[in-house]
C-alpha cells in the first residue's frame, strides 16, 4: 500500500513514522516541512493543565496519548539516533492572587470529579518547588504525570526515522486532490506532477481546507489560530518544572530546556493566516513571566515567533477517515498537536491498515460535523 500524507509537521510526520513501521510505503508532500506550527510549539504535555470544561473526551484523549509519549520517544529516539529533549517531570500550576487561586480551586474540584488527582499546594510549597517564583504567589497544583518536550528536536528526530525507514519527502506544495469514481486516489503537486496513492491523509493543519478538488462534505473545518511567542536564554535553567501561570485572569506558560533555555507563551488571536510578531503580543507575555518569575528579566533575548493552530469547531482534533473513500483527516488538533501526536500517529497508523479507527479516536472522526 502506497500513501500520500499531506502536511510535514509533527502530525503528519508521525503518522508517516507510523506507518512506515508497519511496512507501509509513505510520501510525505510538504514544501517546508517541521517549519509552521511544530517549529514554534513550546512543546507542553499536559492534557491536566490544560484541561477544559465539557472537554472530556479530549481529555481522555490526551491523557492517553501523554502516556504513549516514553515508550514512543524512546523507540523515536532508537530509530532516528537523535535526542528529543523529553521530560516527564511534572508541571506546576501557579495563581498569582487570590482571585486567579479561586479559579485554581475550581479546576481542582473538577478534576477529581474526574478520577484526576491534583496535588494542591500553598504559595511557600509552590516556592519550595520552584524558588523563583514570585513571593506574592498564592499558591498552585502540581500535575505529576505531566511534562514537556523540545517540538524542534522532536520534529528533527521524526524526518530522520522517516528518512532512514525509506519514506520520501516531496519539497512542494499539494495543490489538489486526486479523484476518480467516487475515491481519493492521489494528490496534483503545485508544479504539476500528479502523485498517484492508494490512500490520502491530509494533515496540512489550518491550511487543510485549501486542497482543492475536496467534495464539500469532506472539507475540514478548520481555522488558524495565532500564537506568539518568546525563548529566552539563560546560562543554566532558570526553573526546575514548567511552569503555567495565571496572572489576574490571564494565562501564561514557562518551559524550561536543559540548556538554560526558557519558551514563554502563548497569545491566542484570531487574525486569519496573519504571522506579525507585534509588540503588544510579546509585552504582554513577558509582563506576565515576569510577575510570575521576576528573574525572567535577567535572560538574554533570543528569539520571537508567531504560529498558526488548528482550530476546530468543538476545539479538538478531526481524525479518521472523511466522507470520500481513501481519504483520511488528520488536522483540527489546536493547542495539542505536540501533546497529541503519539495517539494520532498510532490511531491514524492502524486505520490506515485496517480501515478501521481504534476505539480511543472514535469521538473525534470528521462524521461528527455532518450531523
Amino acid at each position: 500500500m502506497h500513501v500520500v500524507i499531506v502536511g510535514g509537521g509533527v502530525i503528519g510526520l508521525g503518522i508517516a513514522w507510523r506507518s512506515l513501521v508497519r511496512g507501509v510505503r509513505v510520501t510525505v508532500v510538504d514544501p517546508e516541512p517541521a517549519s509552521k506550527a511544530s517549529r514554534v510549539a513550546a512543546g507542553m504535555l499536559t492534557p491536566v493543565t490544560e484541561l477544559g470544561y465539557g472537554e472530556n473526551a479530549l481529555l481522555r484523549l490526551g491523557i492517553a496519548s501523554r502516556d504513549r509519549y516514553p515508550s514512543f520517544v524512546a523507540e523515536l529516539e532508537d530509530a532516528s539516533g537523535l535526542d528529543t529533549a523529553y521530560r516527564r517531570d511534572g508541571v506546576l500550576q501557579v495563581a498569582l492572587d487570590s482571585d486567579d487561586l479561586a479559579v485554581l480551586e475550581e479546576l481542582r474540584r473538577f478534576q477529581e470529579s474526574l478520577g484526576i488527582a491534583a496535588e494542591a499546594l500553598t504559595g511557600r510549597e509552590c516556592r519550595r518547588r520552584e524558588p523563583m517564583l514570585a513571593p506574592s504567589a498564592r499558591g498552585g497544583l502540581f500535575a505529576p504525570d505531566d511534562g514537556s518536550i523540545d517540538p524542534r528536536r522532536l520534529s528533527a528526530a521524526l524526518l530522520a526515522a522517516v528518512d532512514r525507514l525509506g519514506g520520501t519527502l516531496i519539497r512542494d506544495r499539494a495543490a489538489e486532490v486526486l479523484v476518480d469514481r467516487d475515491r481519493a486516489t492521489g494528490v496534483r503537486l503545485a508544479g504539476g506532477d500528479a502523485l498517484h496513492a492508494d490512500q490520502v491523509v491530509l494533515a496540512a493543519g489550518p491550511w487543510s481546507h485549501e486542497l482543492k478538488g475536496l467534495p464539500p462534505d469532506t472539507v475540514p473545518p478548520v481555522r488558524p489560530v495565532k500564537g506568539q511567542v518568546v525563548r529566552l536564554r539563560g546560562t543554566v535553567p532558570l526553573l526546575g518544572h514548567t511552569v503555567r501561570g495565571l496572572v489576574r485572569g490571564s494565562s501564561v506558560y514557562l518551559v524550561p530546556r536543559a540548556d538554560g533555555g526558557l519558551v514563554i507563551g502563548a497569545t491566542q488571536e484570531e487574525m486569519g493566516y496573519d504571522t506579525t510578531v507585534t509588540a503588544g503580543g510579546v509585552w504582554e507575555l513577558l509582563r506576565d513571566a515576569r510577575e510570575l518569575v521576576p528573574g525572567v528579566t535577567e535572560l538574554a533575548f533570543e528569539e520571537v515567533t508567531a504560529g498558526l493552530r488548528p482550530g476546530s469547531p468543538d476545539n479538538a482534533p478531526i481524525l479518521g477517515p472523511s466522507a470520500l473513500p481513501g481519504l483520511l483527516l488528520a488536522t483540527g488538533h489546536f493547542r495539542n498537536g505536540v501533546l497529541l501526536t503519539p495517539v494520532t500517529a498510532d490511531a491514524m497508523a492502524e486505520t490506515l491498515a485496517t480501515a478501521e479507527p481504534p476505539e480511543v479516536i472514535r469521538p473525534f472522526t470528521p462524521g461528527r460535523f455532518r450531523h
